[in-house]
């Protein structure tokens, strides 16, 4: 990957249509006055900020929530690119375990994730005299289940990137032509995301994957999930990986570090990394159970998708 500094080597033509969206995202970002940035150190909201801050300047904030949901790892990465995109970074910290509605895992979990975040952060923009907060919600967003976008539209949180018709072909492209750095990230979410619905998010749960993830990102792997199933740990990397689990000792190093923070027993799941696969089946079995798809202010009930 490159860095924001090598932008003037790493930029690359933008097509028409992508030259277009970059041009509608930079006029509603120029439009909004004055903003704080939902930064989380991924493709979307780095290229959202990026843009806010060329168009805003010091009018545009970041604020990244730290949390025991949110990658350690990430965090790290989320203070070096404000420093090189040149904005004021705000660290906010999040409680969303508090919250029993979070802690018990509900399929809408991400709802009441989204709602502590912007309840945190609508205020630090009120005190920075900020207008607007937005965040990085892009159009390939609507198309899974995604509670927590009903609550940032509840809070009144705007998403450009929606707003201007951008999706992640396009986030990468205008990433890419900007020299950003994350224009070729993995995607990630957060790490509550890796325990199955129903089972209860716990720190003790989180500090695990996320010891047991970065054990993977240090084994050399750049997309990675690690479902927590209790005391089994289920692994997922890009199918194109999966034979290197088996070159050089990578599965017995693995495997020794993930047994060393808890887990009794490590797979590997052979189909291979999907976004969202602990959703998968979700929304036909809430639709066959007859249960609004999503909630705004009730806990979902957990569905058996098996």
């Amino acid at each position: 990957m490159t860095t924001v500094a090598d932008a003037v080597t790493s930029t690359v033509d933008l097509s028409p249509e992508e030259a277009q969206a970059y041009s509608r995202l930079r006029a509603i970002c120029r439009d909004l006055g004055s903003t704080l940035v939902a930064f989380s150190a991924g493709v979307d909201s780095t290229l959202l900020l990026k843009v806010c801050v060329d168009e805003l300047g010091e009018r545009a904030v970041a604020a990244t929530a730290v949390s025991e949901s949110y990658p350690s790892h990430e965090l790290q990465q989320a203070k070096r690119l404000a420093r090189d995109i040149g904005v004021r970074l705000i660290l906010v910290e999040t409680h969303e375990l508090a919250d029993e509605n979070y802690a018990s895992n509900p399929t809408n979990r991400c709802f009441y994730c989204k709602q502590e975040l912007f309840t945190t952060i609508f205020p630090v923009a009120t005190e920075e005299g900020l207008a607007t907060v937005v965040y990085g919600a892009n159009l390939d967003d609507t198309g899974d289940y995604r509670p927590g976008m009903q609550a940032a539209k509840a809070m009144g949180a705007r998403a450009p990137l929606l707003e201007a018709g951008l999706g992640k072909p396009e986030i990468r492209a205008i990433s890419r032509h900007l020299g950003l750095e994350t224009w070729d990230k993995p995607a990630f979410a957060c790490l509550s995301s890796r325990i199955p619905y129903g089972e209860r998010v716990t720190p003790e749960k989180l500090a695990q994957i996320d010891q047991a993830e970065m054990a993977l990102y240090e084994a050399g792997f750049r997309q990675v999930r690690v479902r927590h199933h209790g005391d089994l740990a289920r692994i997922e990397v890009p199918p194109s990986d999966l034979s290197r689990f088996f070159s050089d000792g990578i599965n017995v190093l693995v495997t020794s570090r993930l047994k060393a923070i808890g887990f009794r027993h490590v797979t590997l799941d052979l189909q291979g990394y999907r976004s969202g696969s602990l959703n998968e089946g979700l929304s036909a079995a809430i639709a066959s159970a007859g249960t609004p798809a999503m909630s705004a202010r009730r806990v979902l009930p957990v569905v058996n998708v098996s």
